[in-house]
């Protein structure tokens, strides 16, 4: 039977050396799981973040791509990981969306995870094939309401984010459009632009050449502010649809029951990092802008991300597999 004061004792030491191993991490390379494939949006920010921890750190923060099943093989990787501060993950939209769609999910976002922050947002575009007749978001709205199951949209797959994207655009707009997804964002893209679907929220890396080429039409930003990158198209606020938005973003977890020393220890060397003029003008490059918070704010967002996803799969009859 253990004595008190030995007890005590033991989880004084064990705080002390947490304490002290907090003090000295990193010793060792640390992995960043990226569940998305590389050369994408994820993979890009991920490894900007990564490659300036690297220097600060005098460590090699290593990116590592693990794909499949829109990003759950390589959540439940993180999700099993050692919570040691030797894996880190970056996750988004999708990791919100597998509770909504799945009804035994692999991992639990909330449970199976230490949120750190946030480090970056990317913004969406509502984009048409330029053949569609209409010129802005109102236009297009009375179109497809007057021409139910006509039109189509693509996504980068079926319950993916930007599946749930324009579903709840189709629930606010009160319209019916056939939904076609494609096998990654990329491709949902092409066929966008090769008129196989007419309509797509197409995020603003992807979009810009695009649209200043012609070769789509951008009807509204899906966010509170203009872009910079496209100053030219209204908000869906001004466009006539206020409360739609649809705004990826890029956030750092760790796995549940990491050392609070060690998530401080991220969190302050994340936030230094984006910060940074030449991190955020990087950023800048992907479209995207820097954002910053804390843990527990990221916490009660991933909560309220869950808790919309299950009502629009609800109100659009997805049901979990």
């Amino acid at each position: 039977m253990w004595h008190p004061v030995k007890l005590l004792l033991g989880v004084f030491f064990g705080a002390a050396a947490i304490g002290a191993a907090a003090q000295n991490y990193p010793t060792k390379p640390v992995r960043m799981i990226v569940p998305f494939v590389a050369g994408g949006s994820y993979d890009a920010i991920a490894r900007i973040v990564a490659q300036r921890m690297s220097e600060g750190w005098q460590q090699q923060i290593v990116v590592d791509n693990r794909t499949g099943a829109t990003g759950i093989i390589g959540t439940e990787l993180a999700a099993r990981a050692a919570p040691d501060g030797y894996t880190i993950a970056m996750f988004g939209g999708n990791q919100t969306l597998t509770p909504a769609v799945r009804s035994k999910p692999p991992y639990d976002m909330v449970k199976d995870f230490a949120p750190i922050t946030r480090v970056a947002l990317l913004g969406n575009v509502i984009s048409v094939h330029p053949s569609v007749p209409a010129k802005s978001l109102k236009g297009f709205i009375a179109l497809l309401k007057a021409n139910p199951g006509k039109y189509h949209y693509g996504s980068g797959g079926m319950a993916g984010a930007t599946h749930f994207a324009t579903l709840q655009f189709t629930l606010m707009a009160g319209v019916n459009v056939v939904h076609v997804p494609y096998k990654g964002g990329g491709l949902s893209v092409t066929g966008l632009l090769a008129n196989e679907v007419q309509m797509m929220m197409v995020n603003i890396l992807s979009a810009e050449p695009q649209i200043k080429a012609g070769r789509l039409r951008g009807l509204a930003v899906a966010a509170k502010k203009r872009s910079p990158v496209l100053p030219d198209i209204p908000t869906t606020a001004e466009a006539g649809l206020a409360g739609y938005e649809y705004i990826q973003w890029y956030g750092i977890f760790a796995p549940a029951g990491t050392p609070e020393p060690v998530l401080a220890r991220l969190h302050a060397e994340i936030s230094r990092v984006v910060s940074l003029p030449d991190v955020k003008a990087k950023l800048a490059t992907q479209g995207a802008e820097p954002m910053l918070e804390t843990p527990r704010e990221l916490a009660a967002f991933v909560k309220r991300e869950i808790e919309t996803n299950r009502k629009i799969a609800k109100e659009t009859g997805i049901r979990p597999e």
